[in-house]
C-alpha cells in the first residue's frame, strides 16, 4: 500500500466557470470589505468593515453576515472542515471584538478576516489539500477560549455558593 504523504494528497481541482465567477465576486467583495480606502502617507489599507462596524451591534452582525458570503463558497467548494472552522473562527473574533466600544473598532482596523478567509479559499480553491497544522491549532485555541469562557460563569457561581454556602452545598 502506497505511503500516503501532504504533497502525495494534493490533486487538482477542475473549478468551473460558475466557481470562477463566485471566487471574482467574493475577491471584490473582500477587498470592498477590508482594503477599500489607504491611508495616505502609509502602506494601511481598510475597507468598509471598520466603517459599518461604528453602528452598535447591528454593523458586526452585518458585515459579519456579509463575510459568511466566503465562508458558505468555501462549504460548496467542500475546503476541510477544519478550514471552514477557522474561516469561523475568524469572523467570530471580528464580531465578538467589534461589540466592544472603540476598542472593537480598532480591532475591526487591523483583523482582517476577509482577507485572511479569502486567503484561506485561494489556498485550497485550485487544489484538494489537507488541512495545515497551523489550521488544526487555530481551531483548537478558538475552541479551547469557547471552554474558558463557558467554565467562567460556573467557577464564578461556585465561588459564590461557597461564600454563601459554605462547603454544605
Amino acid at each position: 500500500m502506497p505511503r500516503v504523504t501532504a504533497e502525495s494528497d494534493r490533486r487538482p481541482r477542475a473549478l468551473t466557470p460558475e466557481v470562477s465567477r463566485r471566487l471574482e465576486a467574493l475577491r471584490s467583495l473582500q477587498r470592498w470589505l477590508d482594503d477599500a480606502f489607504g491611508v495616505p502617507g502609509t502602506s494601511l489599507r481598510f475597507g468598509w468593515d471598520p466603517l459599518i462596524g461604528l453602528l452598535p451591534w447591528a454593523g458586526d452582525v452585518l458585515t459579519a453576515l456579509m463575510s459568511g458570503a466566503i465562508v458558505l463558497q468555501a462549504h460548496h467548494m467542500r475546503l476541510p472542515r477544519v478550514v471552514q472552522l477557522r474561516m469561523l473562527g475568524n469572523v467570530a473574533i471580528d464580531l465578538v471584538s467589534g461589540a466592544i466600544p472603540f476598542i472593537g473598532d480598532a480591532v475591526d482596523f487591523f483583523w482582517k478576516s476577509n482577507k485572511k478567509n479569502f486567503a484561506l479559499l485561494e489556498e485550497h480553491a485550485y487544489e484538494v489539500r489537507p488541512p495545515s497544522a497551523g489550521d488544526w491549532l487555530f481551531v483548537s485555541a478558538i475552541l479551547a477560549a469557547i471552554l474558558g469562557v463557558a467554565l467562567v460563569p460556573l467557577a464564578v457561581l461556585y465561588w459564590i455558593g461557597t461564600a454563601l454556602f459554605g462547603r454544605a452545598w
